[in-house]
């Protein structure tokens, strides 16, 4: 396993275990999603010149553009909730209620 491979895996690593245990506020909950689709959005770009292909994969393209739609849902989610309930922690929030 070369040092990117293990970069790669530490980055989306460290991003999900930052997700699973700081949950104490949504803005903090959205930027670990958004690290973790940039590690794999990084991956993904440098799998083909690894592999040593002509044509690039349209791959990368489509994660990214679903990483914009994910922040700007995740932001729009985070004025709404802050504009309704005060604040951005998670534990106010009850998906039943809302």
């Amino acid at each position: 396993m070369s040092i990117t491979h293990l970069n790669f895996y530490f980055a989306f690593t460290l991003s999900s275990l930052g997700l699973a245990f700081h949950r104490t506020h949504l803005i903090s909950a959205l930027l670990c999603l958004e690290s973790m689709m940039l590690s794999m959005y990084i991956a993904l770009s440098i799998w083909p010149v690894e592999t040593q292909t002509t044509s690039p994969t349209l791959m990368p393209m489509l994660m990214l553009a679903f990483s914009a739609c994910e922040a700007g849902t995740g932001l729009a989610m985070l004025v709404a909730s802050t504009r309704t309930h005060g604040s951005d922690h998670l534990h106010n929030l009850n998906l039943l209620q809302c």
